[in-house]
């Protein structure tokens, strides 16, 4: 009996222990498919991933104490899914015009955020302004869709933390809609979760895709802060990194499988180099996610539906 009990809480303590690879530090840790620890998980912050269309061998599973941390502007992904909960669009719509207001105009000369020249007076639609914030990252775009839909910053993170609380996602809190705040937390496991939900909204699937978009009002094209994309499969999805977040990253690929048919791998990779420069960080989660990803692409080319 006692060698039972000290098997048990061996278990326990790796499942709960912020270090030793898949699954560490998640409340709600998973066995993971034992291929799933060779991959080339970030060594640093935390990491989850999983394939969709394989069942529990697609969950790849965490990496790393899933402590709640900043996540920057990765949270204008729930802004987005926030946004078009409540204004939904269909293939081909723009959705109402939405007149640009004097906050949105004074904060496009930040220099201490990433913003998005706007005038005053203009009128864009809810699909053009959906990617100006997810595209460049707008944080002046991702406040005023906030104003535009809830009437202030407070009531629209009130309704961005009822929608996290169904998706399931308990160690995640906002603040904002722009992710500018550090006390807008979450878990690379819950941040998953997002991720899967969003990328079943077409109108966000096409904007996160697109490598560049323009400003209104001014020349030449504004390029996706995504670095990855097109590259290794990379379809989206949003960067965020600040000082006290470090890089971060919630990418979507495809790639086949075994038997050639194509699958979508999600990941969020957070916390990298927090403490440094936000450049420094993001180019971190650009590093370690590109590895990742391949190496998730090199293990499902070997998998094929059916097989353990």
């Amino acid at each position: 009996m006692a060698l039972i009990i000290v098997a048990v809480l061996g278990i326990v303590f790796r499942l709960t222990s912020g270090d030793g690879g898949p699954g560490a530090g998640s409340a709600t840790a998973r066995a993971v498919n034992s291929a799933a620890r060779t991959l080339p998980w970030p060594q640093e912050g935390q990491t989850s991933v999983l394939v969709e269309g394989l069942g529990d061998r697609g969950d790849l599973g965490t990496k790393g104490a899933q402590t709640p941390v900043p996540i920057a502007s990765l949270t204008k992904v729930m802004t987005a899914y926030v946004i078009l909960r409540g204004h939904p669009l269909r293939r081909g719509e723009t959705g109402p015009d939405i007149t640009v207001d004097q906050q949105a105009d004074g904060e496009s000369v930040s220099g201490v955020e990433s913003s998005v020249p706007v005038r005053a007076g203009q009128r864009l639609s809810e699909r053009r302004l959906l990617e100006l914030m997810l595209i460049p990252s707008g944080n002046n775009i991702a406040r005023l869709l906030a104003r535009w839909d809830a009437g202030s910053q407070e009531a629209f993170a009130t309704k961005m933390n009822q929608a996290a609380h169904v998706l399931g996602m308990h160690r995640t809190t906002y603040t904002s809609a722009s992710g500018l705040e550090s006390t807008t937390i979450s878990t690379s496991a819950d941040q998953l979760k997002l991720a899967q939900q969003v990328m079943r909204d077409e109108v966000i699937r096409s904007i996160v895709a697109m490598p560049s978009t323009t400003a209104p009002g001014t020349s030449g094209r504004i390029s996706n802060t995504n670095a990855l994309l097109g590259t290794s499969g990379v379809i989206g999805l949003k960067t965020g990194s600040s000082t006290p977040a470090g890089g971060n990253l919630m990418w979507a690929a495809t790639a086949p499988d075994g038997s050639g048919q194509d699958r979508l791998i999600l990941g969020v990779v957070l916390h990298q180099q927090a403490g440094t420069s936000p450049q420094q960080g993001l180019q971190a989660a650009f590093t370690s996610s590109a590895t990742l990803i391949e190496g998730v692409r090199q293990w499902l080319a070997q998998t094929e539906p059916g097989t353990r």
